[in-house]
């Protein structure tokens, strides 16, 4: 009976975990809706809606407008008598803010041929760097056509129907791809300039998700700061892909995740584990298992966190005092939940193998993580720059996913590939507070956006 109590409970386990409670994507929860009870945030004393000092965004008119539309005034409203010729005393003004109707412009660029009158040569004026063929496309529309597949993640045949609905001029599909193609080479020079200073900065964020490349699973990597963003597309979860990304194997930070293993055999840099992984996970162990120690970890990490916010425009790391305090309570709950958690008894002949290590409940194998991880779980206390989750990256990965759930995937790997260097240079350059329309531009005209190693 209590093998069978105890693989119902396992059973029961497994069904309970969702993105809320355990490190599963959001893709992986099922169509019923998570309670909201659930979140890990807690209710705060602030109100909802704006708040005091929140700067409100209207719309103000303008003290130069673009054009000025006169309505004479022709009659008298009281008398019908005329009012032609009669000098204005005043004006009511109302503005309206609109776009005025895109059309394709035609510039046909002439290079003249002129006939030398000395020696009878044939000479023929320059045409700028960037026409090369007799009719083709220019910059600003392969900016719209990178623009609206990256940025915004719109299907390559809807891209080209914009064009028809917009300008009256239709694009082929192949316009708009081969536009892409061609800013991922312009945009070289910014990418090698982001993974260089990747390799040299402080702290670190790195995370890894599934990606749907030729109808099979691939996986995307990124590296990021709140400046820099870099992605790679590799059929390798592990550190095959890792390497090919040429970042962590010459970093020597400190590079904040969610505890999979081959981060860890990087040991040329400090790990820093993500405690929102462990926020979920023991809320999941003390609501599935009825766990106590678990409330009061949460609790500790959540303490800690606010005593760092609290000190962070003083000093760079807890006082000694503090820190040897919340060590101790650390230990102490991780020791409670060992002693709530014993060690599973070997199999006896007839129950399952022998060889290999034994299977431990999930409450147990937090806590071996917790305890043999203790350093890179309580990083954040040591050393205030390294954070307390690795939300940097998770966000940073978020946006090329919501590219797969809206085209189901990638049906080249060198599309994927150029899409996710594509996508590190957008991220890089909003992180810059660039505006990214004008940052394609920019590359389109053989000047994409360099991050300066001074702002990280």
């Amino acid at each position: 009976m209590a093998k069978q109590g105890e693989a119902l409970q396992a059973l029961q386990a497994r069904l309970a975990k969702n993105s809320r409670n355990s490190s599963k994507p959001p893709a992986s929860d099922s169509y019923s809706k998570v309670k909201r009870t659930e979140s890990l945030r807690k209710s705060g004393d602030k109100p909802n809606g704006g708040q005091p000092g929140h700067e409100g965004h209207t719309l103000n008119a303008s003290d130069h407008p673009d054009q000025i539309e006169l309505h004479k005034a022709a009659t008298c409203e009281h008398c019908q008598a005329s009012l032609v010729g009669i000098e204005a005393s005043g004006y009511e003004e109302r503005q309206v803010f609109d776009i005025p109707a895109i059309r394709i412009a035609v510039t046909a660029h002439r290079a003249e041929v002129r006939i030398c009158p000395a020696c009878g040569g044939t000479s023929k004026g320059v045409f700028p760097s960037g026409v090369t063929q007799a009719v083709q496309y220019g910059a600003t529309i392969k900016t719209w056509a990178t623009y609206f597949t990256n940025q915004h993640h719109i299907a390559v045949e809807r891209a080209a129907q914009i064009f028809d609905d917009l300008v009256h001029h239709p694009v082929s599909d192949a316009t708009v791809l081969k536009a892409s193609e061609e800013f991922a080479v312009c945009i070289t020079p910014s990418t090698e300039a982001v993974k260089e200073q990747l390799r040299v900065c402080e702290v670190l964020h790195v995370d890894e998700s599934g990606l749907r490349v030729e109808g099979k699973l691939h996986w995307l990597h990124v590296a990021s700061t709140d400046t820099l963003t870099h992605y790679e597309v590799h059929a390798k979860r592990g550190q095959e892909a890792m390497d090919a990304a040429g970042i962590l194997g010459a970093f020597g930070g400190t590079a904040v995740h969610d505890h999979w293993t081959p981060y860890f055999r990087y040991d040329g840099c400090g790990h820093a584990l993500c405690n929102a992984h462990h926020l979920r996970e023991l809320q999941f162990i003390a609501k599935q298992y009825q766990q106590p120690w678990a409330d009061d970890m949460a609790e500790l990490l959540l303490e800690i966190k606010a005593a760092v916010e609290e000190t962070l425009p003083q000093a760079v790391s807890l006082p000694s005092e503090w820190l040897e305090a919340f060590e101790q309570r650390y230990d102490e709950i991780v020791q409670e939940g060992f002693d709530a958690n014993p060690l599973a008894p070997p199999a006896t002949a007839g129950e399952g193998p022998k060889r290999g290590r034994r299977k431990q409940t999930p409450p147990r194998n937090l806590l071996i993580r917790l305890r043999d991880f203790k350093g890179q779980v309580l990083a954040f206390m040591y050393d205030f720059h390294v954070p307390f989750d690795n939300n940097q990256g998770e966000r940073d990965i978020r946006m090329v996913k919501v590219k797969q759930k809206v085209s189901g995937g990638f049906r080249t790997l060198e599309g994927a590939k150029r899409f996710g260097r594509i996508r590190g240079y957008i991220s890089t350059a909003r992180k810059h507070a660039k505006n990214v329309f004008e940052a394609i531009r920019d590359a389109f005209d053989g000047n994409p956006f360099m991050p300066s190693p001074e702002t990280h």
